[in-house]
């Protein structure tokens, strides 16, 4: 890659500094070439969704801040970004600050589900099959593997009702673009020289970057990353009303007459419920498969949204059971014995 980059950028040597790298296979390094910062990215074409990135990059950047793409080779799985710097979002997040912060990220949610695609292509369905398999990772992964559940064919039949339920949740709703992995850690600070803790009137430029994964579904399932973060998590009456001042953005001009509230609130909790679903299964398997531990720790408060929210909802008792009363003991069990040694 180095020698790539030199080539491109017509130098006999570059430096690379490496930098954390996010859930996927990707490797990022960043360096300066005549003064200015860029971003070079180790994508192995196998494992990563390269033609998706630079295509969904070229819908978006009409749009929204996302990187600029500066050379690209997708044999090679190599790339040159501009580079937004290395403030996250969720670094400068407070109790104090997050309700004015999270409204400028909402803001930006109606750009990106109602963007533009040429006539020659087309984003993956979240259709109900896609759905049902990112379900199972929960059965596979955090159940079967890391915590050796096994269920009865009464108690496997149980789950897939609740499962189905949060199929259909996801199918009724408007299907839009989705961005897929909308959350703190995948929004950055742009240029920012201030620090946005220190006040709740804060002007902040924010960028978005992994939207490789993009597909056309259900309009609340960026909107529930945001505000049900699997990484931090807010009180529930300020995220109720960050997600009121969601729906009423987005329907601004009176696309959705006939939703009520209460379908948009309903819309908004079985979508948070799907996505945690799966992010306690994939964390799972980033330990078990991929080798990468940082991600376990994330779990309770993931598997804490389950339970708060099936709480409010009887047709998923048995999830909400299961989760309460076999899986977090279970975990904290887990958890205490690795301590112990």
């Amino acid at each position: 890659m180095n020698t790539w980059l030199c080539n491109n950028f017509d130098v006999n040597s570059i430096k690379l500094d490496s930098l954390t790298g996010d859930a996927g296979f990707r490797k990022y390094y960043r360096f300066t070439m005549n003064n200015k910062s860029y971003i070079a990215v180790d994508a192995i074409p196998a494992m990563s969704n390269n033609l998706a990135f630079v295509e969904i990059q070229k819908v978006l950047q009409q749009v929204i801040n996302v990187p600029e793409i500066i050379f690209s080779d997708l044999d090679l799985g190599f790339f040159c970004l501009s580079d937004f710097g290395d403030k996250l979002f969720s670094d400068v997040l407070t109790l104090d600050n997050m309700e004015c912060s999270y409204q400028k990220a909402i803001n930006i949610l109606p750009q990106i589900a109602h963007a533009q695609l040429p006539q020659n292509y087309s984003l993956p369905q979240y259709d109900a099959k896609f759905v049902n398999v990112e379900c199972h990772i929960f059965t596979e992964w955090l159940l079967g593997v890391h915590l050796n559940i096994t269920l009865n064919e009464q108690e496997k039949a149980q789950l897939q009702n609740c499962f189905n339920i949060l199929v259909d949740n996801a199918l009724e709703q408007p299907q839009v673009i989705m961005h897929r992995d909308y959350h703190s850690r995948n929004l950055m600070l742009i240029n920012s020289e201030q620090e946005p803790a220190d006040t709740t009137e804060i002007e902040i430029e924010l960028g978005v970057i992994d939207f490789q994964d993009a597909v056309i579904g259900p309009i609340t399932y960026d909107i529930v990353s945001l505000l049900r973060d699997c990484y931090v998590k807010w009180p529930n009456a300020k995220v109720k009303d960050l997600f009121y001042y969601f729906y009423q953005l987005i329907d601004a001009d009176n696309k959705y007459p006939d939703v009520t509230q209460e379908q948009w609130l309903r819309w908004f909790d079985l979508m948070g419920m799907q996505r945690h679903v799966k992010a306690s299964g994939i964390f799972a398997r980033l330990y078990h498969r991929d080798h990468k531990n940082g991600y376990l720790k994330d779990i309770p408060l993931t598997l804490s949204y389950i339970i708060d929210v099936s709480a409010q909802y009887s047709e998923l008792s048995f999830l909400h059971d299961l989760v309460l009363h076999k899986v977090m003991p279970l975990l904290d069990n887990k958890v205490k014995h690795k301590d112990n040694h």
